[in-house]
């Protein structure tokens, strides 16, 4: 295919910037992929791998770029838009990977030259894997990707181009206002992620043999629970007033079992499965409008 843009700055190489990275490249969406990260050797070596076509600073990367991507974690981004901004021509769009849209779409576009645009992305794909030298071609293909509209008549080109960009890495385009997006991403991703952390810690009070008896459930549910604490802590952290209800929702639930259990309520207990094996029907074939195969990765 022809290619959507010039020249393609990646901010953050690890694994989702890098994949990212691979698959522009691979699929000719850019003419030149460049690699931003914090550290040289990674870069080297995703430069030697193909996965980008040069490397350097934000600003060498970002001047004459006409669509940034910020891959860092999200606490980060502002400082790096600033970075950049000096350089970044009128026409150029900065999008992201962040887990939460809220507070960068309240920040970063106040950061940002007049004629450059910012648009929000979130591709709801990665791994509890880390660093570049797991990036794949394929991460985004079938994944959901949201991006955050914009009102003024330009910015609704720059989000046309950013949706194409998502389209033809293989990802499936959903728009969402940033608050919707931090509502429905804290009950599909963010919730299950707490939910996997807590029982992991509970697992301390365990029996030490139990381990041993572990099947395919337990490493389906543990699985996201290796994710990186640091990553998570902040992603959870930015989106806490969105996932307050949820999580006050979903702890009533729990509670609401453990009575039912704790009763003997052998009938409440049977409905109470019954409406959540409902609630869930349809999932396996037709997943819902933001799912993700694994847990997001934006660490470099």
């Amino acid at each position: 295919m022809s290619a959507l843009f010039e020249r393609v700055a990646v901010v953050g190489l690890g694994l989702l910037g890098g994949s990212v990275a691979l698959a522009a490249r691979k699929r000719g969406v850019a003419t030149t992929v460049v690699g931003v990260g914090r550290r040289r050797a990674p870069l080297e070596d995703a430069l030697a791998r193909g996965v980008v076509d040069e490397i350097g600073t934000v600003e060498e990367a970002c001047e004459g770029a006409d669509f940034v991507i910020l891959a860092t974690p999200v606490n980060s981004m502002p400082a790096v838009v600033r970075a950049m901004a000096g350089v970044l021509a009128p026409g150029a769009i900065v999008t992201d990977v962040g887990s939460v849209k809220g507070v960068l779409a309240d920040t970063l576009p106040g950061l940002l030259p007049a004629g450059v645009h910012y648009v929000g992305s979130h591709p709801m794909a990665g791994s509890h894997l880390r660093g570049n030298e797991h990036a794949r071609e394929d991460l985004l293909v079938d994944a959901c990707c949201v991006v955050i509209p914009a009102g003024e008549e330009a910015g609704r080109d720059a989000v046309a181009r950013v949706q194409r960009f998502w389209t033809a890495l293989g990802a499936r385009v959903e728009e969402r206002s940033p608050a919707d997006h931090d509502e429905q991403v804290g009950w599909v991703s963010h919730v299950p992620h707490v939910l996997a952390f807590a029982y992991a810690n509970a697992l301390a009070k365990a029996p030490d043999a139990a381990r041993a008896l572990a099947g395919g459930g337990y490493r389906d549910f543990t699985r996201i629970a290796h994710s990186d604490p640091e990553l998570w802590a902040e992603i959870l952290g930015a989106n806490r007033k969105a996932l307050a209800g949820a999580l006050a929702d979903t702890a009533n639930a729990l509670a609401e079992l453990s009575r039912a259990i704790e009763d003997g309520d052998g009938e409440a207990l049977e409905q109470l499965l019954a409406s959540a094996s409902n609630s869930l029907t349809g999932d396996a074939s037709a997943p819902f409008s933001l799912s993700e195969p694994a847990e997001e990765d934006v660490e470099q």
